[in-house]
């Protein structure tokens, strides 16, 4: 009973994709039960705005504020585009890339020169490249087979030059190089024995070197008469949070977050050869992030603390009126990701969850901030949802800040409390060790606007609440950190948000793992589960991590368990989703890039073939030219239009048709097309065969 009742489920996913079935944009007699709508549902916006390219996105202001700098779409593509700041006009894309797009860039210091950084297809071998502003010529300035460009450190003292780490030599090291901007000509700085990452000073001179140990804990060296000498230590508990933030102006000490001695991470200042640090600002509640460094006198300026939304505070007194002034005008989430050399001028990124994001500049000066671009204005007059923080008791007392955001249909005053229940996503994030924030979630609105519920969850080991809410997951794969979800959705059922039976869990990376362990671990909870680019079986994921992780080995053993070991391999045998796949009687689907470096083709490929080898239904997609998720646009938009349909099928919400959703997408059905009559001839009429 249980396989043919997956078969017909999958029968009628895929029959919806290609259009047999009865499902169109409208609401259908299944969605309408579901919801118990009481009134027509808003407008259904379409994928493709809302998971599409943006107009304008990653806004920059060049470091003598001349100018600014964004990505946006060349034919479909996301380009370079410079032009004089705030004069749209003569902007002009400075790339052409016609493949997966450009995913980041900064400014040369002497605003000379942008800087992007490319892989290939997913692979992760981050190529550095730069663009000569004036010429228009660009050069590869890690050209070397294999390499990943990593380490990027610049100084205004010295134009011109880039220090890039490079692990050409050694796949598991990057060795420091300082790099002729101009020409792409490399010299060796300091070749890595061992060492997990460097910190140079302002004068571009390797000074400190950071080591993992055997127990996971960091072992921070300094440098003296060209030899390394132990300078202190970061038990494993702190090391996660611990991170070196630069050097003072002298180059005579150093900033850095530290949670050691302390529970919330704090900002502090350790004179080189010292070992008491000094605590310049602290919270008793959340970590300290996104500190501000003047970027030429180097003195720490503001930091963040980021409970439900992020909120600014003044270190230096000459900032406390400009950061007041900030501060009031800020209602959503909000970073800072850019300074020009004077620090008059700082590009800022402003989020509320009902409207499109903000590319702001904030004026040091005069405290004014002034809108760049807004990154996505056609979805401002859509019927978007409304996100609220809120914070959720785990089953032992502890807080899980939260996000939920409510479909229309259910809570048409989005005041966050439903006068109705709807079917509900468990929209779980990857890392683990990252967080959600406050903010525009393109994936929650497009849920509730499929009328869906949005849940999600700061579980233990999600970063930002201290070190013993984070080293609470240590070694709860599949545990705690799992009872912490299911603590959630009943949550959200004794809310009245949802029903028991009406919940499905989706996330991609350790989104993914969550997605796989609550279909095999607790098989009766969610009525379907969405896995994008998860691992499936603890012991090969680790036997298998990039090369260039190995300084992360022993900390990756601590947090999750350690294979050298019996007890370790043990535990990471029973917490695996691959262990129990026989318990799956939920509806599952599974999405996959060909070259993802993180979680390999072989995590989806060996749990498809457990569960075709046991006759349970599984649909398995694969995208020959993506890595750790789906970065081309029609990749992405045809992963979705699936998984649109899957939930439609599994819990009743609104589907807009396939389209040409699957045009120019690389998408393979690898399995689960064979349920489907015509489903081959319909991927081939695309070309997608």
């Amino acid at each position: 009973m249980k396989n043919s009742l997956l078969y017909a489920f999958t029968l009628s996913v895929f029959l919806t994709l290609i259009g047999c079935a009865p499902n169109t944009s409208q609401t259908t007699q299944q969605e309408s039960n579901s919801l118990n709508q009481k009134s027509s549902p808003p407008m259904l916006i379409s994928r493709e705005v809302l998971l599409g390219n943006p107009s304008r996105y990653q806004g920059r202001i060049s470091p003598d504020g001349n100018s600014m700098s964004f990505r946006a779409p060349v034919e479909g593509v996301m380009n370079l585009w410079v032009g004089k700041i705030g004069d749209f006009s003569s902007a002009k894309p400075i790339t052409q890339d016609t493949g997966r797009g450009i995913p980041t860039h900064f400014w040369s210091l002497d605003s000379q020169y942008v800087f992007f950084t490319q892989d290939k297809n997913g692979d992760e071998n981050w190529h550095l490249h730069r663009v000569d502003v004036g010429s228009g010529e660009i050069q590869d300035l890690t050209p070397y087979q294999g390499v990943q460009a990593d380490q990027m450190h610049q100084s205004e003292a010295h134009p011109g030059t880039i220090i890039v780490g490079m692990n050409d030599r050694d796949a598991k090291w990057h060795d420091m190089y300082q790099v002729n901007v101009a020409t792409a000509e490399r010299t060796l700085l300091e070749q890595n024995d061992g060492y997990a990452y460097y910190k140079l000073d302002n004068n571009l001179k390797v000074r400190l070197a950071v080591k993992t140990a055997e127990d996971g804990s960091s072992h921070v060296f300094t440098k003296a008469n060209n030899e390394w000498h132990l300078w202190f230590k970061v038990p494993f508990a702190d090391s996660q949070a611990f991170n070196i933030l630069g050097f003072d102006k002298q180059n005579q000490g150093i900033y850095m977050i530290d949670t050691r001695e302390r529970n919330t991470a704090a900002l502090v200042y350790l004179p080189i050869g010292e070992t008491t640090p000094t605590v310049i600002a602290s919270d008793d509640k959340v970590d300290v992030t996104n500190v501000l460094l003047h970027p030429r006198s180097h003195v720490p300026l503001a930091y963040a603390l980021n409970f439900i939304k992020p909120v600014w505070h003044a270190i230096d007194d000459a900032f406390i009126t400009p950061i007041n002034q900030l501060n009031n005008q800020l209602n959503g989430g909000s970073q800072v990701l850019a300074q020009t050399l004077d620090n008059s001028l700082w590009t800022v990124f402003t989020d509320q969850s009902n409207q499109s994001p903000i590319y702001k500049v904030f004026d040091t000066t005069s405290g004014e901030l002034t809108d760049l671009f807004i990154t996505q204005p056609e979805v401002n007059n859509l019927p978007l949802s409304t996100m609220h923080g809120v914070v959720i008791p785990s089953r032992d007392n502890l807080d899980l800040v939260s996000y939920l955001s409510l479909p229309l249909m259910s809570d048409p005053n989005q005041d966050g409390k439903p006068e109705q229940t709807s079917p509900l996503v468990l929209l779980v994030h990857g890392g683990p060790w990252a967080r959600d924030e406050f903010g525009f979630n393109s994936l929650a609105q497009w849920l509730t606007n499929r009328g869906y519920s949005v849940l999600q969850v700061n579980f233990r080991a999600s970063t930002g609440f201290g070190k013993t809410f984070l080293n609470a997951g240590n070694k709860e794969w599949a545990g705690a950190m799992h009872n912490d979800l299911i603590d959630a959705k009943e949550w959200a059922v004794a809310q009245g948000i949802t029903t028991d039976d009406q919940v499905a869990i989706m996330g991609g990376s350790y989104g993914g793992y969550a997605t796989l362990t609550g279909l095999t671990f607790t098989p009766e909870a969610f009525a379907c589960g969405v896995d994008i680019v998860g691992p499936s079986n603890l012991v090969t994921l680790l036997d298998s991590i990039p090369p260039y992780w190995e300084s992360f080995r022993q900390q990756f053993y601590e947090s999750v368990g350690n294979p050298t070991t019996e007890e370790g391999l043990a535990l990471l045998k029973a917490r695996s989703p691959i262990t129990h796949v026989d318990k799956i009687v939920k509806p599952l689907l599974i999405g996959q890039g060909a070259n993802d470096p993180r979680v390999k083709q072989a995590e989806s490929d060996q749990i498809v073939d457990a569960m075709k080898s046991r006759d349970i239904p599984v649909t398995y997609v694969l995208y020959p030219d993506e890595g750790h998720g789906f970065n081309k646009p029609e990749n992405n938009l045809s992963f979705f239009a699936v998984a649109e349909a899957f939930l439609g099928s599994c819990l009743g919400g609104r589907i807009e048709p396939i389209g040409d959703d699957f045009s120019d997408s690389s998408i393979e059905i690898i399995h689960g097309g064979e349920f489907i009559p015509g489903l081959d001839e319909h991927m081939a009429t695309l070309g997608n065969n």
